[in-house]
């Protein structure tokens, strides 16, 4: 019984470039478009507000502690740096999102046009995604807006 010849698998080696880099290579998007940043951010925001919770939840749980450990916790969560760490969770929030329905709309297909041929170098739907990029972005930046202005006038 003869053997076939098997071929070898090759594996993926990165380049020069990415193994210089190391962790800065995973932020730095080089010749991609805007919508590698956007998705970048997507993932850091997320990440922040799953930090973020324990917080919360602990300062939701100094009210059943009484009306004196509240007002001791809200004394120190009015200084300036946790009111600037709420504008942040704020932005983070509302960005992550927004962000969110703009990838679930493109995993949906909205916006992405008539699939082109499978021809080398693939074409790219990200271009006929821009306009709803910017779109969402100015929401998201209106309503991040509206935010600060209501945490600042309280």
């Amino acid at each position: 019984m003869a053997t076939e010849a098997q071929t070898p698998v090759r594996t993926q080696v990165p380049s020069r470039l990415s193994m210089r880099l190391g962790l800065r290579g995973w932020v730095y998007a080089g010749r991609y478009p805007a919508e590698r940043y956007l998705y970048i951010l997507h993932r850091v925001c997320g990440l922040g507000l799953i930090l973020y919770l324990p917080l919360h939840v602990w300062v939701t749980g100094r009210r059943l502690q009484g009306p004196e450990a509240w007002q001791q916790t809200m004394a120190i969560l009015s200084r300036p740096v946790f009111v600037a760490g709420e504008i942040l969770v704020l932005a983070a929030f509302v960005f992550h999102a927004i962000n969110g329905f703009r990838l679930l709309f493109g995993h949906l297909g909205c916006a992405l046009g008539r699939p082109g041929h499978p021809i080398y170098p693939y074409p790219v739907a990200l271009h006929r995604q821009r306009r709803m990029v910017a779109v969402l972005m100015v929401l998201a930046g209106v309503v991040i807006a509206a935010g600060v202005w209501g945490l600042l006038t309280k």
